[in-house]
């Protein structure tokens, strides 16, 4: 049975005071309904559409309060580029947790509500352009199989947003399995109040790794387990050239899902130093650098459980350390599993390891020299014959690819055994920086005839044909120059 109203229950509100704090969204003088995510609704056994869209609109700006809702905001940390600070749900209002039929439990989260208690110099706002950025991001990212928080709706407020001009105001509804971050955890330890961090952990446990409810060192455990999670979502986000942008530890969710997206995108041609973000003057979080933040950013998250890993500190460090240890050999494994699939390199071949990273190493060091498109480049090893034109009639790429098709035929399988792995894995469609920034601003002036073309050709990220074609172009070489910003 489809719900027309949330089911909601308040969890997190039964944890200390000192992690949120009760607040209501801000009223907003003409909310309009812009999209409504009815496939993502229908998942969780809700049904919007019988309402009208004015009613909707005010649902899902905070103007009509949901029955059973409590809205609050969080408080947490983060380390920010590296430096530590407190910081807090500074424009985003939990209505909270709707639980399906199925006992499936998700946040409802409103970003662009209005200020809060955290919002410190901000107005708590969002422009619609950021929000339906968020919007087309997250949706495709779920079509292509990676953990993600995902949105529900946005509307517009009918309030003007100032930023670099005035731009229409918007709230967006975001689902996830919860905002627990790091800096949930950094928050809890910098309060030095042993009980908070106690109670966090419980929470989390429960809520996310119930499987760990009897262990013996839960704080280990769940260290471990963000880990296995986060070394996931790492391999995905490097198999489709997917760039965070601000991967601070405020933005790393413990339940695995991708979160807050800012000045994120996808990468065009393959280079392993490519940034977006405009406030990444140094590359921090580059392409390439990703995994290692993860596992900085699991570091700061081990610190902060130190207390409840032993009570002696050296040993809790020590302990930590072991499992932080496990990082780059768990990380390499996956990837080359990862980057073997990509190539249709089939077969448990041990003994091949070596000479499939060099395979691999060459291909990448080629397609950086030449400047090959990274979705294209594997999309086109995918067909069924050897790809020509553009970047391929060479000579370095002809003797790559003969040790390539040599290597594919030693796996004993066939090569459309290959060729199914391949397309499975390698999408031919992905939100290309340019035509998402097309969308937007035509979306702006209040045409969203090309967003919802967009988000179609999303849904099925790894089918090829022929309405999908205008959106695997790869831009042309003047968008290297592409820059994204956070949007607050």
């Amino acid at each position: 049975m489809k719900r027309t109203r949330f089911n909601f229950e308040n969890t997190y509100t039964s944890l200390p005071a000192a992690f949120f704090h009760l607040d209501s969204p801000t009223e907003f003088p003409n909310p309009q309904l812009v999209i409504v995510n009815h496939e993502l609704a229908k998942s969780m056994s809700l049904d919007f559409s019988t309402l009208p869209d004015d009613q909707q609109a005010a649902l899902f700006c905070g103007n009509l309060v949901p029955e059973g809702s409590e809205p609050f905001s969080q408080a947490y940390a983060g380390h920010q580029f590296g430096n530590f600070t407190m910081l807090g749900d500074g424009r985003a209002h939990m209505m909270g947790e709707h639980v399906t039929p199925n006992d499936e439990r998700f946040d409802i989260q409103f970003k662009g509500s209005g200020p809060t208690p955290y919002s410190r110099r901000g107005d708590g706002l969002a422009a619609i352009g950021p929000m339906l950025r968020e919007y087309i991001i997250s949706e495709a990212m779920h079509a292509l199989g990676i953990a993600t928080t995902r949105s529900l709706a946005v509307v517009t407020t009918g309030k003007m947003v100032i930023r670099e001009r005035p731009l229409p105001g918007a709230v967006m509804t975001r689902v996830a399995s919860s905002h627990i971050r790091v800096g949930t955890f950094e928050f809890a330890a910098a309060t030095q109040k042993p009980e908070l961090l106690s109670a966090i952990l419980e929470y989390t446990i429960k809520r996310h790794f119930p499987e760990l409810k009897n262990s013996e060192m839960k704080a280990l455990s769940l260290l471990r387990s963000v880990m296995e999670r986060q070394i996931c979502l790492m391999v995905n986000w490097m198999r489709v050239g997917f760039i965070h942008g601000v991967m601070n530890t405020d933005n790393m969710a413990l339940s695995g899902e991708s979160i807050d997206y800012g000045p994120c995108a996808f990468m065009n041609s393959y280079n392993p130093d490519q940034v977006f973000s405009s406030i990444d003057q140094h590359g921090r979080y580059a392409y390439s650098n990703q995994p290692k933040l993860a596992h900085w950013n699991l570091a700061r998250l081990a610190e902060a459980l130190l207390p409840l890993i032993d009570e002696d500190a050296d040993k809790a460090e020590e302990l930590a350390k072991e499992v932080l240890n496990e990082f780059d050999d768990s990380y390499q494994k996956e990837r080359l599993t990862m980057m073997r699939q990509k190539l249709g390199l089939l077969g448990e071949l041990e003994s091949k390891e070596e000479s499939d990273e060099k395979l691999i190493s060459d291909l990448l060091e080629w397609m950086h020299k030449h400047g090959a498109d990274f979705t294209n480049t594997f999309r086109d090893l995918s067909a069924a014959t050897t790809p020509t034109g553009q970047h391929y009639d060479n000579e370095e790429f002809t003797r790559w690819h003969t040790r390539y098709t040599a290597r594919r035929l030693e796996h004993g399988q066939s090569m459309e055994a290959s060729i199914k792995c391949m397309q499975a894995v390698n999408p031919s469609v992905i939100p290309r920086n340019y035509i998402v920034e097309q969308a937007l601003e035509e979306a702006e002036s209040g045409d969203l005839s090309l967003m919802h073309e967009l988000l179609a050709a999303l849904k099925s990220p790894y089918d090829s044909n022929e309405k999908n074609e205008k959106f695997q172009t790869a831009p042309h070489p003047s968008d290297k120059a592409y820059q994204t910003y956070c949007g607050t």
